[in-house]
């Protein structure tokens, strides 16, 4: 592993434990580096925060490209779209510290537009029907809102399923 990835696996470890994005000496203590080389990869924790979205934004597109190869785009948004585990209290650190640290002309806020719209359009490829693979964009985005702010917990995946049966007809048009 990188030094870089190194610094950003010891931040998510510290966040998940802590439940707030550490500080820079003590991701450097966790990642066993200098703060020197740290601040090199990642010069203030507003950096470190947009290293850590720039990688879940990254681990998301990867498995988007993955499911929309497989034709099964618009299922992987909606269960992608569900933070579990040790990912709700992540996500609502990195939440909490973007907002924080938050920048006019947030490269992160760049890259996540980008994204959205390419996966967006990986479901709309899918289904073929733009206003459809808006609706499933916009539903696991509210699924994911809502787990994070602690306003409903995740949904199993029972839920999920009969979700995707109305968002996804089978060939007739009905439920699948």
């Amino acid at each position: 592993m990188d030094r870089r990835s190194l610094i950003l696996d010891a931040a998510r470890r510290l966040t998940l434990e802590r439940g707030v994005v550490p500080s820079l000496n003590d991701v450097a203590a966790t990642a066993g580096v200098s703060k020197g080389g740290l601040v090199h990869h990642f010069p203030s924790r507003a950096a470190l925060v947009q290293g850590l979205a720039v990688a879940a934004l990254e681990e998301v597109d990867a498995a988007m490209v993955t499911a929309a190869a497989e034709g099964r785009a618009a299922e992987a948004w909606v269960r992608l779209s569900v933070p579990t585990g040790d990912d709700v209290p992540l996500f609502r650190a990195m939440a909490i510290a973007h907002r924080a640290v938050e920048a006019p002309g947030d490269d992160v806020a760049t890259a996540a537009q980008e994204a959205i719209a390419r996966w967006e359009g990986m479901i709309q490829h899918e289904t073929g029907d733009t206003v459809r693979a808006r609706v499933i964009r916009l539903v696991g985005d509210g699924l994911a809102a809502n787990v994070i702010a602690g306003i409903e917990p995740a949904p199993t995946a029972e839920h999920l399923d009969a979700l995707l049966a109305v968002l996804l007809p089978g060939p007739d048009g009905t439920p699948r």
